[in-house]
């Protein structure tokens, strides 16, 4: 049966690359960016609706003047069921849903596995409908990304068009979340690196356009945040901008650190899944039991901050918890449940839920700017700024700290709020952000990890490339090996039948001790005394230096400038030989990727 189904879908797949082969490689392109745009938007839209449905039918009952204890319970439920579906269905990793982007892109040639499609939705809808206190935005990216891959694989096109798809999946799942389609093509070039040319611009902001008027379609024109003008921006509120930039920035930082150390923590206990679920489960519910604005994405919190006048407004944030009723605490909770929201999100994923990183980082900034507005104006340091207005300006700061991505910040906040007239201090704290945490953190949040790795691809097309090649590919594993103790003789008669200009050393184990240069045995090649005089150890040298199987390209690269070897032997860990790499081949093969890549 799985052989016929197999043939079946063979000969249907080569029924349509017959037919598209016809269409012009451009508006294929475009074809398939309108149906990834599609797909996205129904993932997009499935995924929040299971989520409030998930929430409605567990919360809807709470008390509102009073602490709930099933806030004790449910994210530790959520948490397990998610980790049971990851273990048993799906059978791989599918947290990070970014970093894995960036990874597929970086070192896989943007090939996403299948199952990315749908089991990233279903992950984390698990998890954040029951209070795991997460984003949806990266499954959703990673979903849509899946998509694009999967179009792309099966009609086998290359690894760049591959890449472009990839991104115009990611482009389309931000963009039919927050119905913000220039968000979602500017987050693909800072976030992703896919480089901006006139054949990349029109299948992404196709793909974006379409997610977002299909969104638009499925739910309605109402935007992710209401926001209503009121107070607007003026040049005396200059300075205040620029601070909450700085400030952004440094809570950036302190988002990306945190997040490490708990990521940290975690990792230690990688193998004991349960271990993990019990300090993640335990110290999630506790937060989100003290504070309920931790409860899931939080964006009903922020839409108190955007909405509220007075401090009666703002006080229902305090609703279901302890602090009820206790409005003169209301700074004390923000600041609370800004530094706690990176803990509770470090304890969903650690534990064993799925989500990302994206919805914290606005949350975060949201708190922080409202933190940071209502402090201004009580303390009496400037001019009056408004506290709704510096909520979405923190949002932006701290989303384009955390991710590096100023542009991403500015025309996210602006189209998922109709802000516009807000842009200019968009532009001020979003950059102000991103120029203070540079000073400490040069890559984001999603990238770190892989750049630690040097498997990061960036929009400096030489690292790129470099990134792009692999080490493996272009080793060369034919080589003749003599062992130590082979006499001068019978190593010249090795040596004649050579088409290389090194021999190396090995031992029994194959273990490399050094090599013979061809070009310097001219002197003893026809002294036929000494063939039973001297062995190969008497005339071998030392390697000037060693590649290793796992070591980046660019490491490659740097070991022939300093050597200025012609060739170079790639051994494993343990010292066996697996081959050598040639310069010239290497550079040709670099050329041609630095060719391919900048090709239009």
């Amino acid at each position: 049966m799985e052989s016929s189904a197999s043939s079946a879908n063979s000969a249907i797949q080569e029924k349509l690359l017959k037919w598209t082969a016809r269409i012009p490689e451009r508006q294929l392109m475009i074809l398939l960016a309108l149906l990834i745009g599609f797909f996205a938007s129904v993932a997009a839209y499935v995924l929040h609706r299971i989520i409030h449905l998930i929430q409605s039918l567990l919360t809807s009952e709470f008390s509102a003047s009073s602490a709930n204890w099933l806030y004790l319970v449910f994210p530790v439920i959520g948490i397990w069921l998610t980790m049971l579906f990851v273990r048993y269905v799906v059978k791989d990793n599918i947290s990070h849903g970014i970093t894995r982007i960036l990874h597929a892109i970086s070192s896989k040639k943007s090939r996403l596995r299948g199952h990315n499609c749908w089991t990233s939705v279903v992950a984390s809808a698990i998890t954040i409908g029951f209070g795991g206190s997460v984003g949806a935005e990266a499954p959703i990216v990673l979903t849509g990304s899946a998509i694009g891959s999967s179009l792309g694989q099966f009609f086998r096109f290359d690894n760049k068009k591959l890449m472009l798809l990839v991104g115009s999946g990611a482009a389309a799942a931000i963009a039919g979340i927050f119905k913000a389609p220039m968000a979602g093509l500017v987050f693909t070039f800072e976030v992703l690196m896919v480089d901006l040319s006139m054949a990349s611009l029109l299948p992404i902001l196709t793909a974006s356009v379409t997610a977002t008027c299909f969104t638009y379609i499925f739910m309605g024109s109402d935007a992710l945040f209401t926001f209503h003008l009121e107070s607007e921006w003026n040049l005396s509120n200059l300075l205040p901008a620029i601070l909450l930039g700085v400030a952004c920035g440094l809570v950036s930082l302190y988002f990306i650190r945190m997040m490490a150390v708990c990521e940290g923590v975690f990792g230690r206990l990688k193998e004991r899944r349960y271990a993990r679920l019990a300090l993640g489960g335990t110290l999630l519910s506790l937060l989100i039991f003290l504070f309920p604005a931790l409860y899931g994405e939080g964006y009903g919190a922020l839409n108190i901050l955007i909405n509220g006048k007075n401090e009666a407004d703002w006080s229902q944030m305090l609703n279901n918890s302890l602090f009820y009723g206790h409005g003169n605490m209301l700074l004390w909770y923000v600041a609370l449940v800004l530094l706690t929201k990176v803990i509770a999100t470090s304890a969903t994923n650690g534990g064993g839920g799925v989500g990302g990183t994206f919805a914290p980082s606005l949350f975060v900034g949201g708190f922080s700017g409202f933190l940071f507005a209502r402090l201004w104006n009580v303390n009496e340091l400037g001019s009056i700024v408004s506290e709704k207005n510096f909520t979405l300006l923190g949002m932006a700061g701290v989303m384009a700290g955390v991710m590096h991505a100023p542009l991403t910040g500015i025309f996210l906040i602006a189209e998922i709020t109709g802000g516009y007239a807000l842009f200019i201090p968009l532009i001020v704290v979003s950059v102000m952000a991103v120029i203070t945490i540079s000073l400490f953190e040069p890559h984001s949040i999603y990238a770190i990890r892989l750049a630690r790795q040097g498997k990061l691809v960036t929009h400096h097309v030489d690292r790129s490339v470099l990134t792009l090649m692999s080490l493996e590919s272009i080793i060369e594993r034919e080589y003749t090996a003599v062992q130590p103790d082979m006499p001068l003789g019978k190593l010249i008669q090795v040596i004649s039948q050579s088409r290389g200009d090194f021999i190396p050393v090995v031992d029994a184990a194959n273990h490399l001790l050094g090599e013979i240069d061809v070009t310097q045995m001219r002197h003893v090649m026809f002294r036929t005394e000494l063939y039973g005089r001297f062995k190969a150890s008497d005339v071998m040298t030392a390697v000037a230096t060693t590649l290793t199987t796992g070591d980046p390209m660019t490491d490659v690269m740097q070991k022939f400038e300093v050597t200025n070897a012609n060739n170079l032997p790639v051994v494993d860990v343990d010292g066996t030989l697996k081959g050598y790499i040639s310069r010239v081949r290497t550079y040709n093969i670099y050329r041609k990727t630095v060719a391919d890549y900048s090709a239009e």
